[in-house]
């Protein structure tokens, strides 16, 4: 019973009317000097971006038609890496996305720049030095001394693998069924 009359009461107008009286008029403010700044650097930004946008794409046209000028197999390879390169950007970025949500669900965080350096230092030298591929003696003395339990955990890596290029080949195709085969010569 007693919320019964109280929803008519919050309701009411007076209440609301009592409510905004009591509001602080310097958090109104702030919050308008706030947008206020916010409005400026959005127009100065956009004046920047705009002024940039035509001068970088000119010279990106610039470049394209002197490399489309070009013939013969480089002509076709720049042709190639043109076509491509939409897909490649896309895919990447999709990459991109895909790993923060990972790093981020996992809790996990990229490891130090003076790990990557050394792991690059140790490459490069070894690829000076020509031993960053071993003898293929030495490859299959590493073949025989591998343990049970790393051909188990590569199994199931592998089987993991498998089922998700299955799995995102039914999606792709909107078929759990596989592709049909030849139904006769087209002569």
């Amino acid at each position: 019973m007693a919320m019964s009359l109280a929803r008519p009461m919050i309701r009411s107008p007076a209440l609301r009317m009592a409510a905004r009286r009591f509001e602080s008029t310097a958090t109104g403010k702030a919050t308008e000097a706030a947008k206020d700044t916010a409005s400026k650097a959005q127009q100065g930004l956009s004046r920047v971006a705009g002024a940039a946008g035509p001068a970088i794409a000119g010279a990106a046209r610039g470049v394209g038609n002197a490399l489309s000028k070009v013939g013969g197999r480089t002509g076709r390879l720049i042709a190639f890496v043109e076509r491509q390169t939409p897909f490649v950007v896309y895919y990447s970025k999709v990459a991109a996305e895909v790993a923060k949500l990972v790093f981020h669900g996992q809790k996990m965080s990229p490891p130090p720049l003076a790990t990557f350096q050394n792991v690059y230092q140790n490459l490069w030298n070894s690829f000076q030095n020509r031993t960053l591929f071993q003898a293929p003696q030495n490859l299959l003395q590493l073949a025989r001394n591998v343990s049970n339990a790393q051909l188990i955990a590569g199994g199931v890596v592998a089987a993991e693998c498998l089922g998700f290029f299955t799995v995102g080949e039914m999606i792709g195709r909107f078929k759990i069924v596989g592709y049909h085969g030849e139904t006769g010569a087209h002569h």
